[in-house]
């Protein structure tokens, strides 16, 4: 997420009442969860296991629990709650700060079809020629480009599933992203995408998806792929052009499908898949290997009866 103006270090640490290391002038233009951080970008980090990921990301600012040697050309907000403190920055900062005072702000394009059942929320923008089913609900900040259909009861841009483990409860990270879908893409009936918690959630040009799909926060999904019905994609996950996710197909946090690459029916995805291979199984491998190991999983019985 990009400040509308840049602010100094300064007077973003007097904001948070916290210490600063760095120039007083030294300037923030954005802050970003650690997936999507870019240069200018605040990202906030409150556990030692990934202080040093913080720390050499792209970020010039680190909101931290702990006073560090600070990265040259860089800056650090000392804080003793960073979760916190970043959700105060994302508040304050976030793109719907004054939707109150914009209430039902959205466009839709010539030719496009919106069924009169759809909930449309600010900044909302339909492209052209594009068909809107029932019960569709649009949360604040979506776009979606031309000659898209969205089926029924399908959710666009719901808050990340991210929260931060307190003691007795958890704390939900505010979300201040965006969801946007490029031309051509077809999503079905009753799916969810969740807008990114501070960058957009991205949907690539010609991609087709099935019912009863969910995708998480910040996962950016390339051009002309393929999800069939029940695929699970949590946060963070990064599909390549053309990829196919076949039916129930659940995808951990963090990780890359490269272009090209299959992923069959009721595969757990739990590790990087190359571009152009083909994967299946729980934890998901290559599928002739995996397809190998069933084969000797069924004649396991009568090996062991040839031994008695």
């Amino acid at each position: 997420m990009r400040f509308n103006l840049p602010v100094t270090l300064q007077s973003l640490a007097e904001m948070l009442k916290c210490e600063y290391v760095g120039e007083a002038a030294f300037l923030i233009y954005g802050l970003n969860e650690i997936h999507r951080v870019e240069r200018g970008d605040l990202v906030f980090v409150d556990h030692p296991k990934y202080y040093d990921k913080a720390l050499q990301s792209a970020a010039t600012t680190i909101l931290i629990n702990k006073n560090v040697e600070c990265p040259a050309g860089k800056a650090l907000i000392i804080s003793d709650d960073p979760c916190r403190d970043y959700n105060i920055l994302a508040r304050h900062f976030g793109p719907w700060t004054q939707v109150q005072e914009q209430r039902g702000s959205h466009s839709i394009g010539e030719g496009s079809q919106v069924h009169s059942s759809v909930i449309m929320g600010n900044h909302v923008t339909i492209g052209r020629d594009c068909i809107v089913h029932p019960g569709v609900v649009f949360y604040d900040h979506v776009a979606i480009g031309d000659r898209c259909i969205i089926h029924a009861n399908t959710v666009l841009g719901s808050d990340a599933f991210y929260y931060k483990a307190r003691p007795d409860w958890r704390e939900k990270m505010h979300s201040c992203g965006s969801l946007v879908i490029e031309d051509d893409v077809e999503i079905g009936a009753s799916c969810t995408i969740d807008k990114g918690v501070s960058a957009d959630t991205r949907i690539g040009k010609g991609t087709k998806i099935d019912n009863h799909v969910h995708i998480g926060h910040d996962t950016i999904v390339g051009a002309h792929c393929i999800m069939a019905a029940q695929v699970g994609i949590a946060g963070c996950v990064h599909i390549g052009d053309k990829a196919i996710l076949w039916g129930q197909v659940g995808v951990a946090s963090g990780i890359h499908i490269g272009e090209g690459a299959i992923v069959l029916g009721q595969s757990g995805v739990t590790k990087d898949v190359a571009a152009g291979q083909t994967i299946f199984g729980t934890p998901a491998d290559d599928a002739r290997r995996k397809f190998k190991e069933l084969a000797l999983l069924r004649n396991l019985e009568d090996r062991l009866n040839d031994i008695k």
